[in-house]
């Protein structure tokens, strides 16, 4: 006869009992466990905790998705000041990952301050210029 522990034990005389007999879902899968990819908990704790996914992407693809979607980050800014900071603060961080690429590198170019306000303009958005 095996080692028997206390748990083991008590687990084995519940059954004996009959005590595991009518719980909901018996003999059905548990939830959540179809994902057998090696990074299931990766997943689900994002999920969980309402991490935006782009987060986990590499520092290059989060500034060139960044790049992309300037346009609309700028959009109801107020004045073309706030536009150009946003602009110079991007395109800050574009430079600091070209000196020093992590992850794969990607090439990446800096967004033009004055293409992105005359776009600015352009739209409609914003106020009066209060530079």
């Amino acid at each position: 006869m095996a080692y028997e522990s206390a748990v083991e034990k008590a687990i084995r005389e519940a059954v004996e009992r009959g005590e595991f007999d009518d719980l909901p879902g018996k003999g059905r899968p548990l939830a959540g466990l179809s994902d057998t990819s090696e990074d299931w908990w990766v997943r689900r704790y994002v999920r969980r905790e309402g991490v935006p996914s782009d987060a986990l992407l590499p520092v290059g693809l989060q500034l060139r998705k960044e790049l992309e979607r300037l346009p609309e980050t700028v959009r109801d800014l107020s004045s073309e000041r706030a536009v150009r900071e946003v602009v110079a603060e991007l395109n800050g961080r574009v430079v600091d990952y070209v000196r020093t690429p992590r992850g794969p590198v990607l090439p990446l170019r800096r967004a033009d301050p004055e293409d992105v306000v005359a776009r600015w303009r352009a739209a409609g958005s914003g106020g009066p210029d209060l530079r």
